[in-house]
Formats: C-alpha cells, structure tokens, sequence
C-alpha cells in the first residue's frame, strides 16, 4: 500500500478484517442477553441484515455517531484534533467516557490514553462504525462487556487496546 492510500481515512487500518470472529460473551449481563436476542431475532428477517449493513444506511449512521461525538466533545470545551488517522477529543474528564476511551464514529474520546498502539487500535473501531453503521451500538453491546470475549475488541487488537488476554 503506497503511504498516500495508507493516509486515506476511508481505508481500512491495518489488522482490520470484515470477517468478525464469532467470540461469544462469557457471562452475559441481562441487558447483553436481551440485545443479542433482539439482534439474533432481526437477522432472522429476510434481507434486513443486507438493508442496515448496506453503505447506503451504514454511512450516515456513522456519520450521524461522529457529528454526535463531536458535539459532546464541544460541549465538554474540547476541539477534535487529528492523531494520524483517528480524530480525537482528549483531555475529557473522566466520566465523558468509557473505560480508557471511547470511539464514537471517527472520534476517540479520552483523558490522554493516545499511545500509536491504542490509535491503531481505535481506528480499527472507527472501520468498524464506519461498515455498521449505527447498527454498531446494538452489536456491540450484544457481544459483551468483557473485552476478552468482545468481538469487535479482539478484532481490533486486545493488546493494542491495553486489554491482557486472560490465560
């Protein structure tokens, strides 16, 4: 890949797979059960899964999620700024925010967790929204709350993300 196509933010980062492993959650929570069992019941559904996955869909979900990131962002009194591929809003306090950061769309929001190994991390989240689209809200919480087990985490990398893959 020649270094301008790699710069291209509607590239997919490195590591990033449209195939999703199917990992499924350990130990589900209940709101985790019930999302996987909504989702499980929509696929179900006759071309329902081609109609939200479609880019004609996915697309503005995702750029819907990423207006929505950056509006919170400024009402935190924070600007995005560009970090290699991946936008990102730092020095958030912490409760603007899930576990070391959080991806919304083609924002990574944070307090200063911006390591190369994370970013690379993140933009395989921010593809990920990108295909997905809002769907991506439903799927992730579907696929658990423990990174481990999470398969949309050990798709992007558990130890990029700072995640330790249990033994």
């Amino acid at each position: 890949m020649t270094a301008a196509a790699a710069s291209r933010p509607d590239r997919e980062p490195p590591g990033y797979s449209a195939r999703v492993s199917t990992v499924r959650p350990a130990h589900p929570t209940r709101i985790e059960r019930v999302v996987g069992s909504i989702c499980r019941g929509a696929a179900r559904v006759p071309g329902l899964r081609r109609v939200l996955l479609s880019p004609v869909v996915a697309r503005p979900g995702f750029w819907l999620a990423t207006a929505a990131a950056a509006v919170w962002g400024c009402l935190l009194l924070r600007r995005p700024r560009r970090l290699g591929r991946i936008h990102v809003i730092d020095r958030l306090p912490r409760w603007a925010y899930g576990r070391g950061g959080t991806t919304i769309g083609a924002i990574y929001l944070t307090t200063a967790n911006t390591g190369d190994a994370v970013l690379e991390h993140e933009a395989v989240h921010v593809a990920q929204w990108r295909r997905y689209g809002l769907a991506f809200i439903p799927l992730y919480i579907a696929a658990g709350s423990v990174a481990a087990t999470n398969r949309f985490e050990v798709e992007a990398g558990l130890e990029r993300g700072g995640y330790a893959r249990p033994r």
